[in-house]
């Protein structure tokens, strides 16, 4: 469907003046290349009203002028937490006017601005955000080669009962409360299994389950330095670099022996720093995988102690299936944020991209946190 166009005020008087030349209204369609009904039509219309100018239109008026527009707009800009309703009782005080909490809304989205949550930021002092430059600027000039040495490491507590809110249902209106339309969900869910994982850029560790509590210092050397992080230091060679997320239980004295013994590197990570980190990502896109799988919830019977043999099968598979479908590449912005940001921060920013076309950008959870 072809888009109207409309003749502006100088091309209406040129074609009415060739008609009282006495000019045929066909010749001057012609001459303009416009149909013959437009050139009748306005020609119609400037004997009637004496005026080459276009009629207004139909339809409301506008409540607002543009300057007014322009007011709702800046009043959003200088206070971005403001609602619509405030911004209408503000502009009621100032102006007298007294417009709908939509109608500002439609302003607003005219001027570019629309509702949005905020991204979260971890809080952040001086000392923190000065670490933080200093560790880019001394890796911002590492290579895909550096980085295909450091082994990154975490641990992650999955839920066995699926409670995602992503997941989206079908239904009609007024059915929300129907048996098809409802998911269970446990208000304090005790059913979940923590989980170790490593992975570089050419290799990854098996999913270990930390089960029957959480990860201690002991128990980190036991389960996880000794038999994955050693061998893959046997595997890499002198130039293998251990990476973790500073958590308590890698901090203690036990830990550092035992690195020190096995000669390990330890590539250390600023304090308060998840968006320099990229096995957050990987984790979420591991949730993603799993709340995808649609399991009812499961409870602390005996009765459910298959139910949770296959729940910890299917976080195995889908961890496999997961490394094979992504790889952890680094792009590194710190020269450019310096100039940017000054001594205020940098960014590096990490993501995970799908051979499938998906893509995890480190940035999404507290990009900007400088």
């Amino acid at each position: 469907m072809s888009s109207r166009h409309h003749i502006d005020d100088f091309m209406r008087g040129r074609i009415n003046g060739k008609i009282e030349e006495g000019r045929k209204i066909t010749d001057v369609a012609r001459e303009f290349g416009i149909a013959h009904s437009v050139v009748s039509r306005l020609w119609k219309s400037f004997k009637t009203t004496g005026m080459c100018s276009r009629r207004h239109e139909g339809g409301h008026v506008r409540s607002t002028t543009p300057a007014e527009d322009r007011y709702i707009v800046l009043s959003a800009k200088r206070n971005r937490r403001i609602t619509a309703q405030q911004v209408a009782n503000q502009f009621l005080v100032a102006s007298g006017k007294q417009i709908s909490r939509k109608s500002v809304a439609r302003r607003l989205r005219g001027g570019g601005l629309y509702a949005r949550r905020p991204v979260a930021c971890v809080p952040l002092t001086t000392q923190h955000r000065t670490a933080r430059l200093q560790w880019c600027r001394e890796h911002h000039n590492w290579t895909e080669q550096n980085w295909a040495c450091v082994l990154f490491s975490d641990e992650s507590r999955f839920s066995l009962s699926s409670n995602c809110t992503r997941q989206l249902i079908w239904c009609e209106n007024g059915t929300a409360y129907r048996p098809e339309n409802i998911q269970e969900k446990d208000r304090y869910p005790t059913c979940s299994i923590m989980v170790w994982a490593g992975i570089m850029i050419n290799g990854r560790t098996r999913l270990h389950v930390v089960a029957n509590g959480t990860m201690a210092g002991q128990r980190y050397i036991d389960e996880v330095l000794l038999p994955h992080v050693c061998l893959f230091r046997g595997a890499v060679g002198d130039k293998f670099v251990f990476m973790d997320d500073n958590a308590t239980c890698h901090r203690t004295l036990a830990v550092q022996d035992c690195l020190d013994s096995e000669s390990i590197q330890r590539l250390v990570l600023p304090a308060r720093s998840p968006d320099l980190y990229p096995f957050e990502n990987v984790w979420d896109a591991l949730g993603r995988q799993v709340a995808g799988r649609n399991y009812p919830p499961t409870t602390r019977t005996p009765s459910s102690v298959h139910s949770q043999r296959n729940r910890i099968n299917c976080l195995n598979s889908c961890w496999i299936m997961l490394c094979k479908e992504i790889g952890i590449t680094q792009e590194c912005g710190c020269i450019e944020v310096h100039r940017t940001y000054g001594r205020q921060g940098c960014v590096l920013a990490w993501t995970v991209e799908s051979n499938q076309g998906g893509r995890f950008d480190g940035n999404e959870s507290v990009a900007d946190s400088f």
